[in-house]
Protein backbone atom coordinates (compact mmCIF):
# COMPACT_ATOMS: atom_id res chain seq x y z
CA UNK A 1 0.00 0.00 0.00
CA UNK A 2 1.31 3.35 -0.47
CA UNK A 3 2.18 5.57 1.83
CA UNK A 4 -0.92 8.15 0.15
CA UNK A 5 -3.16 5.67 0.69
CA UNK A 6 -1.79 4.70 3.84
CA UNK A 7 -2.36 8.77 5.07
CA UNK A 8 -5.81 8.49 3.40
CA UNK A 9 -7.03 4.82 4.74
CA UNK A 10 -5.30 5.93 8.80
CA UNK A 11 -8.02 8.65 8.61
CA UNK A 12 -10.79 7.08 7.88
CA UNK A 13 -9.41 4.14 10.25
CA UNK A 14 -9.15 6.91 12.73
CA UNK A 15 -11.92 8.44 12.56
CA UNK A 16 -13.89 5.36 12.94
CA UNK A 17 -12.17 4.85 15.62
CA UNK A 18 -13.53 8.07 17.79
CA UNK A 19 -16.89 6.90 16.12
CA UNK A 20 -17.74 9.61 13.85
CA UNK A 21 -16.90 10.89 10.28
CA UNK A 22 -14.31 12.86 9.00
CA UNK A 23 -14.62 16.73 8.04
CA UNK A 24 -13.29 17.16 4.42
CA UNK A 25 -12.65 20.75 3.94
CA UNK A 26 -11.83 22.46 0.66
CA UNK A 27 -10.03 25.92 0.20
CA UNK A 28 -8.92 27.24 -3.23
CA UNK A 29 -4.77 27.66 -3.68
CA UNK A 30 -3.96 31.09 -4.43
CA UNK A 31 -7.01 33.22 -2.77
CA UNK A 32 -6.42 35.53 -2.22
CA UNK A 33 -2.56 35.55 -2.34
CA UNK A 34 -0.16 32.42 -1.90
CA UNK A 35 0.81 33.31 1.55
CA UNK A 36 -2.47 33.76 2.74
CA UNK A 37 -3.48 30.92 1.38
CA UNK A 38 -0.36 28.70 3.11
CA UNK A 39 -1.50 30.05 6.53
CA UNK A 40 -5.37 28.88 5.78
CA UNK A 41 -4.29 25.83 4.45
CA UNK A 42 -1.98 24.93 7.95
CA UNK A 43 -4.50 26.04 10.03
CA UNK A 44 -7.20 23.47 8.96
CA UNK A 45 -6.40 20.89 10.53
CA UNK A 46 -5.58 22.59 13.95
CA UNK A 47 -9.32 23.54 13.58
CA UNK A 48 -10.67 20.67 12.72
CA UNK A 49 -10.08 19.10 9.51
CA UNK A 50 -8.91 15.46 8.68
CA UNK A 51 -8.71 16.27 4.90
CA UNK A 52 -7.63 18.98 2.52
CA UNK A 53 -8.87 19.37 -0.25
CA UNK A 54 -6.73 22.04 -2.27
CA UNK A 55 -8.22 23.52 -5.51
CA UNK A 56 -6.20 24.13 -8.52
CA UNK A 57 -7.44 27.16 -9.89
CA UNK A 58 -8.94 27.07 -13.09
CA UNK A 59 -10.47 29.59 -15.69
CA UNK A 60 -13.42 27.06 -16.57
CA UNK A 61 -14.90 25.76 -14.08
CA UNK A 62 -18.06 23.81 -14.96
CA UNK A 63 -18.79 22.25 -11.26
CA UNK A 64 -18.11 25.37 -9.27
CA UNK A 65 -20.71 27.83 -7.88
CA UNK A 66 -20.27 31.68 -7.88
CA UNK A 67 -17.94 31.61 -4.65
CA UNK A 68 -15.40 29.27 -5.97
CA UNK A 69 -15.25 30.53 -9.17
CA UNK A 70 -14.82 33.54 -8.18
CA UNK A 71 -12.28 32.35 -5.68
CA UNK A 72 -10.24 30.51 -8.51
CA UNK A 73 -10.10 34.05 -10.25
CA UNK A 74 -9.05 35.86 -7.76
CA UNK A 75 -6.08 33.12 -7.41
CA UNK A 76 -5.15 33.31 -11.25
CA UNK A 77 -5.45 37.42 -11.49
CA UNK A 78 -1.98 36.67 -8.74
CA UNK A 79 -0.21 34.51 -10.73
CA UNK A 80 -1.73 31.00 -9.07
CA UNK A 81 -0.88 27.80 -11.12
CA UNK A 82 0.33 24.33 -11.41
CA UNK A 83 3.97 24.90 -9.89
CA UNK A 84 2.97 27.51 -7.42
CA UNK A 85 -0.04 25.24 -5.96
CA UNK A 86 2.90 22.21 -5.91
CA UNK A 87 5.00 24.70 -3.89
CA UNK A 88 2.53 25.58 -1.58
CA UNK A 89 1.79 21.82 -0.91
CA UNK A 90 5.43 21.34 -0.32
CA UNK A 91 5.36 24.17 2.48
CA UNK A 92 2.66 22.45 4.16
CA UNK A 93 4.50 18.81 3.86
CA UNK A 94 7.35 20.80 6.06
CA UNK A 95 5.03 21.14 8.82
CA UNK A 96 2.55 18.62 8.66
CA UNK A 97 3.82 14.90 7.48
CA UNK A 98 -0.03 13.15 8.50
CA UNK A 99 -3.04 15.47 6.80
CA UNK A 100 -3.94 13.73 4.08
CA UNK A 101 -3.89 16.34 1.29
CA UNK A 102 -6.35 15.86 -2.47
CA UNK A 103 -5.85 17.79 -5.08
CA UNK A 104 -9.34 19.28 -6.49
CA UNK A 105 -9.34 20.56 -10.36
CA UNK A 106 -10.09 20.52 -13.91
CA UNK A 107 -7.49 18.42 -16.38
CA UNK A 108 -6.76 21.12 -18.36
CA UNK A 109 -3.67 22.42 -16.41
CA UNK A 110 -2.97 18.94 -15.85
CA UNK A 111 -2.71 18.27 -19.49
CA UNK A 112 -0.90 21.39 -19.97
CA UNK A 113 1.60 21.09 -17.84
CA UNK A 114 2.14 16.88 -18.40
CA UNK A 115 0.64 14.05 -16.92
CA UNK A 116 4.08 12.30 -16.47
CA UNK A 117 5.75 15.48 -15.21
CA UNK A 118 2.69 16.23 -12.86
CA UNK A 119 2.17 13.20 -11.17
CA UNK A 120 6.05 12.86 -10.60
CA UNK A 121 6.17 16.76 -9.17
CA UNK A 122 2.82 15.91 -7.14
CA UNK A 123 4.27 13.15 -5.44
CA UNK A 124 7.08 14.57 -4.23
CA UNK A 125 5.16 17.49 -3.15
CA UNK A 126 3.27 14.99 -0.85
CA UNK A 127 -0.50 14.80 -2.48
CA UNK A 128 -2.22 11.99 -2.02
CA UNK A 129 -5.20 11.92 -4.18
CA UNK A 130 -6.81 13.52 -6.84
CA UNK A 131 -10.37 14.97 -8.32
CA UNK A 132 -10.39 16.01 -11.76
CA UNK A 133 -14.11 16.52 -12.33
CA UNK A 134 -13.83 16.77 -16.13
CA UNK A 135 -12.31 12.70 -16.89
CA UNK A 136 -14.86 10.38 -16.68
CA UNK A 137 -14.03 6.33 -16.54
CA UNK A 138 -14.07 6.64 -20.27
CA UNK A 139 -10.76 8.41 -20.15
CA UNK A 140 -9.06 6.51 -17.03
CA UNK A 141 -6.08 6.13 -19.56
CA UNK A 142 -5.28 10.01 -19.71
CA UNK A 143 -4.49 10.32 -15.81
CA UNK A 144 -6.33 7.87 -13.63
CA UNK A 145 -4.84 4.78 -14.09
CA UNK A 146 -1.36 6.85 -14.21
CA UNK A 147 -2.08 7.92 -11.28
CA UNK A 148 -2.90 5.04 -9.65
CA UNK A 149 0.30 3.29 -10.70
CA UNK A 150 2.09 6.30 -9.15
CA UNK A 151 0.15 5.63 -5.60
CA UNK A 152 -1.92 8.70 -6.10
CA UNK A 153 -5.99 7.98 -4.79
CA UNK A 154 -7.95 8.73 -8.21
CA UNK A 155 -11.28 10.09 -6.33
CA UNK A 156 -14.33 9.85 -8.13
CA UNK A 157 -17.32 11.90 -8.03
CA UNK A 158 -21.24 9.96 -7.61
CA UNK A 159 -24.20 12.30 -8.23
CA UNK A 160 -27.36 11.58 -7.60
CA UNK A 161 -28.55 10.94 -11.33
CA UNK A 162 -25.09 8.19 -11.00
CA UNK A 163 -27.51 5.24 -11.67
CA UNK A 164 -27.41 0.99 -10.92
CA UNK A 165 -25.95 0.96 -14.02
CA UNK A 166 -23.23 3.99 -14.07
CA UNK A 167 -22.39 3.41 -10.49
CA UNK A 168 -20.08 0.54 -11.17
CA UNK A 169 -17.93 2.39 -13.83
CA UNK A 170 -17.88 5.24 -11.51
CA UNK A 171 -16.34 2.79 -8.55
CA UNK A 172 -14.02 0.61 -11.20
CA UNK A 173 -10.75 2.33 -10.70
CA UNK A 174 -11.68 4.99 -7.64
CA UNK A 175 -9.46 5.03 -4.43
CA UNK A 176 -8.97 6.43 -1.26
CA UNK A 177 -12.71 7.43 -0.97
CA UNK A 178 -16.08 8.11 -2.81
CA UNK A 179 -17.41 11.73 -2.76
CA UNK A 180 -21.04 11.83 -3.62
CA UNK A 181 -22.78 15.01 -4.76
CA UNK A 182 -25.76 15.68 -2.66
CA UNK A 183 -27.72 17.99 -4.81
CA UNK A 184 -27.78 18.15 -8.97
CA UNK A 185 -26.00 21.45 -10.16
CA UNK A 186 -23.27 23.62 -8.97
CA UNK A 187 -21.03 23.61 -5.58
CA UNK A 188 -22.70 26.07 -3.16
CA UNK A 189 -26.27 26.63 -4.40
CA UNK A 190 -28.54 24.84 -2.63
CA UNK A 191 -29.35 22.84 0.43
CA UNK A 192 -29.06 18.96 0.18
CA UNK A 193 -32.30 17.04 0.75
CA UNK A 194 -30.41 14.71 4.05
CA UNK A 195 -33.02 12.09 3.97
CA UNK A 196 -32.70 11.17 0.08
CA UNK A 197 -28.42 11.92 0.79
CA UNK A 198 -28.61 8.77 3.30
CA UNK A 199 -30.29 6.72 0.85
CA UNK A 200 -27.96 7.34 -1.92
CA UNK A 201 -25.13 6.57 0.39
CA UNK A 202 -26.24 3.49 1.73
CA UNK A 203 -27.11 2.83 -2.09
CA UNK A 204 -23.59 3.45 -2.77
CA UNK A 205 -22.09 1.33 0.29
CA UNK A 206 -23.81 -1.90 -1.63
CA UNK A 207 -21.01 -1.35 -4.39
CA UNK A 208 -18.10 -0.61 -2.75
CA UNK A 209 -16.12 -0.64 0.71
CA UNK A 210 -14.52 2.27 0.36
CA UNK A 211 -15.65 5.49 2.74
CA UNK A 212 -18.53 7.45 1.36
CA UNK A 213 -18.22 11.34 1.74
CA UNK A 214 -20.75 13.43 0.88
CA UNK A 215 -20.65 17.21 -0.44
CA UNK A 216 -22.04 20.75 -2.12
CA UNK A 217 -24.02 22.47 0.06
CA UNK A 218 -23.34 21.84 3.47
CA UNK A 219 -22.83 25.25 4.92
CA UNK A 220 -23.37 25.09 8.57
CA UNK A 221 -22.38 22.98 11.58
CA UNK A 222 -25.82 21.21 11.53
CA UNK A 223 -25.76 20.55 7.98
CA UNK A 224 -22.61 19.04 8.57
CA UNK A 225 -24.10 17.11 11.51
CA UNK A 226 -27.04 15.86 9.68
CA UNK A 227 -24.49 14.23 6.89
CA UNK A 228 -22.14 12.61 9.63
CA UNK A 229 -24.79 10.84 10.81
CA UNK A 230 -24.38 8.41 8.27
CA UNK A 231 -22.20 9.48 5.70
CA UNK A 232 -18.34 8.05 6.82
CA UNK A 233 -17.03 11.80 5.57
CA UNK A 234 -19.11 15.59 5.16
CA UNK A 235 -17.05 18.16 2.76
CA UNK A 236 -17.08 21.73 3.33
CA UNK A 237 -16.19 24.11 0.58
CA UNK A 238 -17.87 27.15 -0.70
CA UNK A 239 -19.28 27.76 2.94
CA UNK A 240 -15.32 28.10 4.06
CA UNK A 241 -14.08 30.32 0.24
CA UNK A 242 -17.13 32.60 1.15
CA UNK A 243 -15.83 33.44 4.85
CA UNK A 244 -12.63 34.02 3.25
CA UNK A 245 -14.12 35.90 0.75
CA UNK A 246 -16.37 37.94 3.10
CA UNK A 247 -12.84 38.93 4.96
CA UNK A 248 -11.04 40.78 2.15
CA UNK A 249 -10.92 44.57 1.51
CA UNK A 250 -12.65 46.23 -1.65
CA UNK A 251 -9.41 45.27 -3.69
CA UNK A 252 -9.89 41.54 -2.89
CA UNK A 253 -6.65 41.79 -0.47
CA UNK A 254 -6.69 40.44 2.60
CA UNK A 255 -7.10 41.33 5.85
CA UNK A 256 -6.21 40.77 9.57
CA UNK A 257 -9.35 39.08 10.36
CA UNK A 258 -8.86 36.52 7.43
CA UNK A 259 -7.51 33.10 8.60
CA UNK A 260 -9.83 33.48 11.83
CA UNK A 261 -12.75 33.80 9.70
CA UNK A 262 -12.32 30.52 7.88
CA UNK A 263 -10.92 28.63 10.83
CA UNK A 264 -14.36 29.47 13.26
CA UNK A 265 -16.63 28.01 10.98
CA UNK A 266 -14.05 24.90 10.47
CA UNK A 267 -14.54 24.45 14.29
CA UNK A 268 -18.29 25.05 14.04
CA UNK A 269 -18.33 22.52 10.98
CA UNK A 270 -15.85 19.98 12.95
CA UNK A 271 -18.02 20.11 16.04
CA UNK A 272 -20.97 19.45 13.95
CA UNK A 273 -19.83 16.21 12.40
CA UNK A 274 -18.20 15.12 16.41
CA UNK A 275 -21.74 15.57 17.60
CA UNK A 276 -23.37 13.90 15.14
CA UNK A 277 -23.74 9.98 16.54
CA UNK A 278 -23.52 11.12 20.29
CA UNK A 279 -26.65 10.62 20.86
Amino acid sequence: MTDSLNRIDATFARCRAEGRAALVTYVMAGDPDPETSLKVLESLPASGADIVEFGLPFTDPMADGPAIQAAGLRALKGGQGVVRTLELVRRFRAGNADTPVILMGYYNPIHAYGVARFLEDAVEAGIDGLIVVDLPPEEDDELCLPALARGLAFIRLATPTTDERRLPAVLANTAGFVYYVSITGITGTATPDFGRVAEAVGRIRRHTDLPVVVGFGVKTGAHAAAIARGADGVVVGSALVDALARSLDAEGRAGPDSVAAVTGLVRELAEGVRSARKA
